[in-house]
């Protein structure tokens, strides 16, 4: 699995982290999992053309020395569909910003 991983997380980070996810992307019944909607901007055509399979995510695991989120861009709707398929490297960057940004609103400092 391709993934993108801030590592060495203080345990302060950790809880700041938690809290801000838990919040806002909390995944029902899997503590440390959440689910960040990628913006209808960054789909890819076949994307677009899947009304039935979005609206489309990436997947995050908080553990308690590094945050990884998958590169795998997927539907809650469907597990297979030629749809779901690794970022492009439009929707990978705009992730890694994302990321930056949480970080930067929280002032943690990477």
């Amino acid at each position: 699995m391709k993934q993108y991983v801030i590592d060495e997380l203080r345990p302060e980070d950790h809880k700041q982290i938690k809290t801000f996810f838990d919040e806002r992307y909390s995944v029902k019944g899997f503590d440390g999992l959440y689910w960040v909607r990628l913006d209808t901007e960054y789909l890819t055509d076949i994307q677009k053309e899947h009304l039935d399979c979005g609206p489309y995510y990436v997947a995050l695991e908080l553990l308690p020395d590094r945050l990884v989120c998958e590169l795998l861009v997927r539907s809650q709707e469907r597990i297979r569909c030629n749809c779901i398929q690794y970022a492009t490297t439009r929707q990978r960057n705009w992730i890694i910003e994302f990321m930056d940004g949480v970080f930067e609103q929280l002032g943690i400092i990477t």
